[in-house]
């Protein structure tokens, strides 16, 4: 193979990566149809991929407004997105909701009892390819949707305060994800 030719091979093969990834990065860009009917002029901030023991649970994105504030999220209107890769139970996805809102900031049994329970009244079975939204109400709740449907609200800021914060708080358990989330690769 000569110099020129390999010039050339290299040269094809980043092309088409790169048209690749333009094609993967346009699909992501997507808005989905929840979050523009309920968040103005939306952008992805960031995603990332939430993996348990090498697994692949979810594909995460953050779409947030123009006035969105990283250092305090449920002050700001955005919708966190959860593609699933696998089945999960809604009641699991509860319970472990639960564990992951204690990580920061400790709320009493009795709180803790009555969010599981709302919790586990709206979260559905998923299967892998749905999509979770959870779209933020600035000082209202969060609504959740189903691949697109809403499937509930609850209406409680002190909810959706320790809720992102399994995302997007400083005491997550996947600071990774987190740091993938809010835009922060590098």
């Amino acid at each position: 193979m000569t110099q020129g030719s390999s010039r050339r091979a290299w040269l094809l093969t980043a092309l088409v990566a790169l048209a690749g990834a333009s094609r993967a990065h346009a699909q992501v860009q997507t808005v989905p149809r929840e979050v523009a009917a309920n968040l103005a002029d939306a952008r992805l901030l960031g995603s990332g991929t939430l993996r348990f023991f090498g697994l692949h649970v979810y594909d995460a994105r953050l779409w947030v407004g123009p006035h969105f504030d990283p250092v305090e999220p449920a002050a700001s209107e955005l919708a966190l997105e959860l593609e699933y890769r696998r089945d999960l139970k809604g009641q699991r996805i509860a319970e472990r909701s639960l564990v992951e809102m204690q990580r920061g900031e400790p709320f009493g049994t009795e709180q803790g009892a009555r969010w599981l329970a709302a919790m586990r009244n709206l979260f559905p079975d998923v299967r892998a390819g749905d999509r979770l939204s959870a779209i933020n109400r600035r000082g209202e709740g969060i609504a959740f949707y189903l691949n697109g449907a809403p499937i509930g609200v609850l209406h409680d800021t002190g909810f959706a305060r320790r809720f992102l914060a399994i995302w997007l708080g400083p005491h997550t358990s996947e600071p990774g994800l987190r740091r993938q989330l809010l835009g922060r690769n590098g």
